[in-house]
């Protein structure tokens, strides 16, 4: 039977007052559960501080971060779930990626 992979991305909001060193810890623990898990990283993009569309907690500003990765069809599930679990993210959407 053939391996299936997919290619999704991950956009994720940190929340802004995070130290730099907490943003980039967030960034790599991601990074590293993608890799971990067999999954390759082909982009990683931090948009850095942008404006929210809408305050969530209270915040207007939001640090986005943007990462496109290949992957078997069971990682986005992961991912999703400990972005939810993992203080600073203040919002998380993985999709399919259409190319």
């Amino acid at each position: 039977m053939a391996k299936i992979s997919e290619k999704y991305e991950v956009l994720y909001v940190l929340n802004p007052n995070l130290t730099e060193e907490e943003t980039a810890a967030i960034v790599e623990k991601i990074k590293n559960l993608i890799e971990q898990n067999n999954g390759t990283i082909d982009e990683l993009n931090e948009w850095g501080k942008r404006k929210l569309a809408y305050e969530i907690n209270y915040l207007t500003e939001g640090y986005y971060v943007l990462v496109k990765f290949t992957s078997g069809p069971e990682l986005p599930a992961e991912v999703d779930r400990i972005l939810g679990i993992t203080d600073g993210v203040i919002r998380s959407l993985v999709t399919l990626r259409a190319e």
